[in-house]
């Protein structure tokens, strides 16, 4: 029987040892081979030639573009509560402005009382928009009542 004087746990540890000298020597000699080379010479096809260019400024001054209109502002969604007639009324109404709004009422004929930016959306708009049954709103109320009176609050 032949007597081992390295054991395996040892043996182990050198080829480990072993593989990453290996591997460092191997990038190594690419870090120094991609470090220092020479970059190449650029041939001059390769180069990029900047085109000239000529912008003619008297389109500024053609009909076509003096004629041109501009774009009309963002409206804007207005709720507002006004009289017409002795009559309450309340709706919506979309402008530019909320200035604007008000004078297209007064144009229509009402009296503005109180004008203001709509809220758009809703609280929860995972909400259904189903309105239930007269039936079903009078089941959950009586549900409701009935889980009050029995949790005494």
């Amino acid at each position: 029987m032949a007597v081992v004087f390295i054991s395996p746990k040892q043996r182990q540890k050198m080829f480990i040892i072993g593989i990453t000298v290996g591997v460092g020597l191997f990038c190594a000699v690419i870090a120094v081979i991609v470090l220092f080379s020479q970059p190449k010479e650029v041939s001059s096809g390769l180069v990029f030639n900047k085109p000239k260019v000529n912008i003619n400024f008297e389109i500024l001054n053609s009909d076509q573009f003096t004629s041109l209109v501009a774009f009309e502002g963002m409206k804007i969604q207005f709720s507002y509560k006004a009289t017409k007639n002795d009559e309450p009324n309340d709706g919506y109404i979309s402008a530019t402005t909320e200035a604007e709004a008000k004078e297209i009422l007064e144009d229509l004929g009402y009296n503005v009382s109180e004008i203001k930016e709509a809220e758009i959306g809703r609280q929860n708009p995972f909400e259904s928009y189903t309105i239930p049954a007269q039936t079903d709103l009078q089941a959950l109320l009586e549900g409701a009542q009935t889980e009050t009176i029995q949790t005494g609050e």
